[in-house]
């Protein structure tokens, strides 16, 4: 985290307080002109011949059409994201959450240009989830009634359908997945190789402390055992000085 201290100390003004509230509002209002004139989406998607042509403006647009026209859906989906975005400047601050979200962008148009995507900001907005389920996993939220700890409301959203399509979907399939949650890996990821390091660190020092040879405090001066080995044994001093197990007293 001290490459990202250094950028928030070099950047950090320039971030958008509720940046998330503004997407929310972005959203709703193309699902309204949309509602109102279809027509329009032709000039939102992610064409990548008009982009060569100059029309920059698809290589974000297509992020704000909505993937379904059902109001309800869209209700919950920007409410959803609205508290997302909240729930994450919370934690992080607003320069992190700019950083994370603009590379989510950056990453998703970049897939979307790379293999012809259309359509849809699903991948995008699991980015975020699986941000807050990383760092608040024990938070409840509501499914239908049902309070559900966020790490497994992320978990399914990640394994169906995205975790099925990286086991067995086309390569292209697999790049655009990996590439739209570069951002999460890009923040998360080194945190979790150095746990997993930590823990095999753990498993070997265990290991060599479970295989050295253990000191003991009494041995028999007999026949040698001690109460690592025979922990059952009794050990006495006898008049030379030497100690035994009970088995073998020289008395």
């Amino acid at each position: 985290m001290y490459f990202l201290d250094k950028l928030e100390r070099a950047g950090g003004r320039f971030a958008v307080p509720g940046l998330l509230r503004y997407i929310v509002v972005l959203n709703a209002l193309v699902y309204l002109l949309l509602l109102t004139n279809p027509g329009y989406q032709e000039l939102l998607v992610m064409d990548r011949s008009a982009v060569a042509r100059g029309e920059i403006w698809r290589l974000v647009t297509w992020i704000f059409i909505p993937n379904t026209t059902s109001p309800l859906w869209i209700l919950f989906y920007l409410m959803f994201t609205w508290w997302v975005g909240d729930s994450l400047e919370a934690v992080w601050g607003t320069f992190r959450l700019n950083l994370y979200y603009f590379l989510g962008v950056a990453a998703s148009s970049l897939a979307a240009f790379a293999f012809g995507v259309s359509g849809g900001n699903y991948l995008l907005v699991l980015s975020l989830l699986l941000a807050l389920a990383t760092v608040a996993p024990n938070e409840q939220v509501l499914l239908l009634v049902f309070p559900v700890k966020l790490k497994w409301v992320a978990l399914i959203s990640l394994a169906y359908p995205w975790g099925l399509f990286l086991l067995i979907g086309p390569p292209g399939i697999k790049a655009v997945i990996v590439l739209c949650l570069a951002n999460y890996l890009l923040f998360f990821g080194p945190g979790f190789v150095r746990g997993l390091r930590r823990k095999g660190e753990v498993a070997e020092r265990r290991k060599k402390f479970e295989a050295a040879p253990m000191e003991t405090l009494h041995r028999c001066q007999a026949c040698g055992i001690t109460e690592a080995s025979h922990p059952d044994a009794d050990f006495r001093v006898a008049d030379d000085g030497h100690e035994y197990c009970t088995k073998h007293l020289p008395w």
